[in-house]
C-alpha cells in the first residue's frame, strides 16, 4: 500500500492501516514537516477518532500548551479561555460566545473527554500521528515526490523522484493540487475564487490599535489572535496573481492596512501563508486501485477550520474498509461505502463555506443578510445550532434501522467495570456491545470485531451496540444483529 501525503489524513490513514497489520508505506515530497501556519481546531469527531485510537492524552497535552500560548494574548485580568465546545469559533468571522451556549443540547451528551478538546493546531496534529505512525512501525519516507503511476487491476507502479514502487493500491493524500487526482483522471468540478486571504503570524508595530478577534470592516474581513501575532486578512479582489510567490512582510502589511484601515507596520514574519475561495470536490473517491482522501478530494476556504477535520474523517472511515479489503475479508461493496458515506459530507462542508464567503462580502446586499444572521447568532438556539455544526457533533450516516444511535458516533458510555467505550476501540477492531439485550448465537468474527459484555449504569434501556472500527453505531437493539455484522464484518 502506498500513501502519497504526510498531512494528517496521508498519517491518520497511515497509522489506521498499520494498526490492522496492512503493509505501507508513505511518500511525501517535503523532506522536513510544514511549519507553515494551518488550521488551528479539532472538532468532536476528530477528538473521538484519537479517543478511540488511545491518542486522546496527546491532545489535551496539546490543547492545554496552546491554551496557555493563547492566553499570554488577552489583557490583564481576563477570564481563561475555556475548552469547547464553548470555545467554538465563529461563522464567517460572526463570533460564537459561551454564554450563549447551550451545554445541555443532546447533541452533546456522552462526547465523554473528547467532547473537551478542541484548541488543537494542525502542526501538533501531525506531530502526534507522525509519533504514532512511528510507534507502529509504519515508514514515512520524506524528500520522496510522487511524480506519476500506471495503475491495472492487479495494482499501481508508482513513479517517484527516487524510482519506481509498486503496490496493490495507492491513496493519494497529497493535498489541493494533488498529483494523484490529476494523474489518475479524477473530475473535480466546483466553483472558482473570489477572495485572496492572508494567515500569519508576525511581528507588529502599532499592532494594539488592531480589534481583538474576529473584525468586520467596509473593506473585507481581518482577525487578530487568539495567538500572539497571529494575523488573517480577506479581501474580494480575486484570487492572488500568483500562489506561489514568496509572501513578504510588505504584502501582508499592505493586505492588513487596507482591509482593518490601521497604520500598522509588519517587522518581522514568522509563518504565512495565502489561500482563496476555490471551492472543488471529485465526483467519486476511486477509481479502480486508487483513492483519494483530504484536501485531494475536496478543496474549499479555511472558514469554519473543517479542511483538517474533514481529512480525518476521510481517513478512518477509509482505513479499516481499505484493509479488509486489503486482508480478503471485506463484504461484497463495503469499499464502495467509503464514497456513498464521504461525499455527502465533504458537498455540505463546501457549501458551509461558500455560505460564509457570501457573508463576508462587502456589498450591501451581503452586509444586510449579515446583520441578519448576527442576529440570530445572538441568541441561545442560535449559537447553539451554529456550534452544532461546525463542532461535527450532528454528523450521521444513512444506514439501516430506526434507533437514533445508528449512523451516529457511539456514544462514550461508562461501563460498569469503569472502562470507556473508547477504550474499547484501540486496536482498530469493531464492537458488539452486550448491554444485556443480545441474544446469543450471533457470530461475530474476532479478528474484526470484539465482544464485550457489560452493564451500563446511566443507559439501563439499552440492549446493547455494534460499532464499526470508525466509531459509527451499525446497531442498537431490535432486529438485524446478524445482517448488520455480515454487512460490516462480513463471516468467521
Amino acid at each position: 500500500m502506498i500513501i502519497s501525503g504526510a498531512g494528517p489524513t496521508g498519517l491518520m490513514l497511515a497509522c489506521e492501516l498499520g494498526l490492522r497489520g496492512v503493509r505501507v508505506v508513505v511518500l511525501e515530497r517535503l523532506a522536513e514537516p510544514d511549519p507553515t501556519i494551518k488550521a488551528g481546531s479539532v472538532t468532536v469527531p476528530t477528538a473521538e477518532a484519537f479517543d478511540r485510537r488511545g491518542l486522546l492524552p496527546r491532545l489535551v497535552d496539546a490543547q492545554r500548551e496552546s491554551f496557555e500560548l493563547a492566553q499570554r494574548f488577552l489583557p490583564a485580568g481576563a477570564p481563561p479561555m475555556t475548552p469547547p465546545p464553548k470555545f467554538a469559533g465563529h461563522f464567517g468571522g460572526i463570533r460564537l460566545t459561551a454564554d450563549l451556549f447551550d451545554a445541555t443540547d443532546p447533541a452533546f451528551a456522552d462526547r465523554g473527554p473528547a467532547g473537551d478538546v478542541g484548541f488543537v493546531s494542525q502542526q501538533q496534529v501531525e506531530a502526534i500521528l507522525a509519533e504514532h505512525a512511528a510507534a507502529l512501525g509504519v515508514p514515512v519516507r520524506r524528500g520522496v515526490a510522487v511524480t506519476g503511476f500506471d495503475a491495472d487491476d492487479a495494482g499501481v507502479t508508482v513513479g517517484t523522484d527516487r524510482g519506481e514502487l509498486r503496490a496493490a493500491w495507492l491513496v493519494g493524500c497529497d493535498g489541493g493540487r494533488s498529483t494523484v487526482r490529476k494523474v489518475a483522471g479524477f473530475d473535480f468540478p466546483g466553483t472558482p475564487p473570489e477572495i485572496t486571504g492572508h494567515q500569519a503570524v508576525v511581528e507588529l508595530r502599532g499592532g494594539e490599535r488592531l480589534g481583538r478577534g474576529w473584525q468586520t470592516t467596509p473593506t473585507g474581513i481581518y482577525a487578530h489572535g487568539p495567538v500572539p501575532g497571529r494575523v488573517l486578512t480577506v479581501e474580494f479582489d480575486g484570487p492572488p496573481a500568483d500562489r506561489d510567490a514568496p509572501i513578504t512582510a510588505e504584502e501582508l502589511e499592505k493586505s492588513l492596512r487596507a482591509v482593518s484601515g490601521v497604520d500598522v507596520e509588519v517587522t518581522a514574519v514568522h509563518t504565512a501563508t495565502r489561500f482563496t475561495d476555490n471551492a472543488r470536490q471529485a465526483t467519486t473517491y476511486r477509481l479502480g486501485r486508487v483513492l483519494l482522501a483530504g484536501d485531494a478530494a475536496h478543496v474549499h476556504s479555511p472558514f469554519g477550520g473543517q479542511g483538517l477535520n474533514l481529512g480525518i474523517g476521510d481517513a478512518v472511515n477509509l482505513g479499516w474498509k481499505l484493509a479488509a479489503t486489503v486482508h480478503g475479508r471485506a463484504p461484497d461493496g463495503l469499499l464502495d461505502t467509503y464514497t456513498a458515506e464521504r461525499h455527502p459530507l465533504g458537498a455540505w462542508v463546501l457549501d458551509w463555506t461558500r455560505a460564509q464567503i457570501a457573508l463576508m462580502r462587502p456589498d450591501p446586499h451581503a452586509r444586510a443578510l449579515r446583520g441578519v444572521v448576527e442576529d440570530l447568532i445572538a441568541t441561545t438556539t442560535g449559537t447553539t445550532h451554529f456550534t452544532k455544526m461546525i463542532s461535527g457533533v450532528w454528523h450521521r450516516l444513512d444506514l439501516p434501522g430506526d434507533h437514533p444511535l445508528i449512523g451516529r458516533s457511539a456514544p462514550d458510555l461508562v461501563l460498569s467495570d469503569g472502562s470507556r467505550l473508547a477504550d474499547h476501540l484501540h486496536d482498530g477492531r469493531g464492537l458488539l456491545l452486550d448491554l444485556g439485550g443480545v441474544r446469543s448465537g450471533v457470530d461475530v468474527p474476532d479478528d474484526r470485531a470484539r465482544l464485550v459484555t457489560a452493564t451500563c449504569p446511566t443507559h439501563p434501556d439499552l440492549p446493547g451496540l455494534l460499532v464499526r472500527p470508525d466509531g459509527v453505531v451499525a446497531w442498537a437493539g431490535g432486529d438485524g444483529l446478524d445482517t448488520a455484522v455480515t454487512t460490516w464484518f462480513g463471516t468467521a
